[in-house]
């Protein structure tokens, strides 16, 4: 018995000598570190790099196959020749914090022939501290010595209910006082102001801007020109682009009225011309109905390119009456998947823009 014990016991070190000598076999990569932390980095000092080490502790030569980082932002680097056992190795990760304030975590995926794991994952974290804003930064277009934030002025949706008024920021970005001149470039339904009306070197002031939508008398999307002048010796006359979608006001009404009103009701809204030429232009007949119970008048209808044409038969419709709009496409000089949006306006109080689209692939 104790024979048969005594060999069980041999029997068992040997096994275990034998699978640490198996598990040790091959290239081991030990790291010293599997995560980094850089703490507080600031944005503005630019990239920021970080070097992993770690041992072959095995008997044969590493090799890294490939790193890849969990972002763009992370720029990795390693060793490239084989490490051989009990030499030093590493993996390098480049973290670039431009436009990335706040905290951060990302990994690298490293790929190795080590016998410890084909795959191994490194850290780095840390927190972004945005750098100091500039007047560039809040203010990026400049006109002479002004800045502004935008060169266009966007007004967004607006109604023909009545004129809208918006600021909108100017910073004086010279050492000395600016005058706008009260002469304005612009066309009727605009209005321009300033306050104030000299602007202090380093200061910021407004530009007051007031549509008037129903004047305009346009509905959609809409983009008109406005000339500002100052004493500025060089480029005192500033050129700036006022935008507005106008679309028409209807004062509130009850499920009722809305029921007794006109309804524009289109039999399709939307064509595919298919497969066509750039040497023919191709066209569509839309049908629509007035499906209310009031008089229906087409307002207006507008393409978004100047490639599309579009005309209606009826701009008035008593209910139960039926038009056609026809959409002509000109494919000239276009070629592949194209897609051209109409919008068409109406006293359809429930919806008084709606927007039919055609199709084509010009070969």
């Amino acid at each position: 018995m104790k024979r048969l014990v005594f060999t069980f016991l041999v029997g068992s070190l040997l096994f275990f000598v034998a699978s640490n000598a198996m598990a040790q076999s091959g290239a081991v990569a030990e790291f010293t570190e599997t995560e980094h932390d850089f703490g507080d980095v600031r944005e503005e000092e630019g990239p920021i790099t970080h070097t992993f080490e770690f041992v072959n502790k095995g008997n044969a030569p590493l090799v890294i196959s490939g790193v890849k980082a969990s972002c763009g932002c992370t720029t990795p680097g390693w060793s490239q020749e084989p490490v051989l056992p009990g030499e030093k190795g590493f993996v390098k990760a480049q973290y670039n914090p431009a436009n990335r304030p706040g905290s951060f975590r990302k990994s690298l995926t490293v790929t190795s022939n080590s016998s410890a794991g084909a795959t191994s994952y490194l850290y780095i974290k840390g927190n972004v501290t945005p750098k100091p804003r500039t007047p560039a930064d809040d203010y990026p277009s400049k006109l002479g010595n002004t800045r502004f934030k935008y060169r266009s002025m966007n007004f967004g949706v607006i109604t023909t209910e009545k004129p809208v008024t918006k600021e909108f920021e100017v910073y004086n970005d010279s050492d000395a006082a600016i005058t706008f001149k009260e002469n304005i470039e612009a066309p009727a339904h605009i209005k321009v102001s300033y306050d104030p009306l000299i602007l202090e070197p380093k200061k910021v002031g407004k530009v007051v801007v007031t549509y008037d939508a129903k004047q305009k008398a346009r509905f959609g999307y809409n983009s008109d020109n406005v000339k500002l002048f100052t004493d500025e010796s060089e480029n005192g006359e500033k050129l700036l682009y006022v935008l507005a979608t106008i679309e028409e006001y209807f004062p509130p009404m009850t499920d009722a009225e809305k029921a007794k009103a006109a309804r524009l009701s289109f039999q399709e809204v939307t064509h595919d011309f298919g497969r066509i030429q750039q040497s023919a232009s191709v066209s569509f007949d839309f049908v629509y109905t007035n499906t209310g119970k009031a008089p229906l008048n087409i307002r207006d209808t507008r393409t978004n390119c100047g490639c599309t044409v579009s005309t209606v038969s009826k701009e008035d419709l008593k209910p139960g009456e039926t038009g056609k709009l026809s959409v002509t496409f000109d494919p000239k000089g276009r070629k592949g998947t194209q897609q051209k949006t109409i919008t068409i306006f109406s006293n359809d109080p429930t919806a008084s823009a709606q927007t039919l689209t055609v199709k084509a692939y010009v070969e």
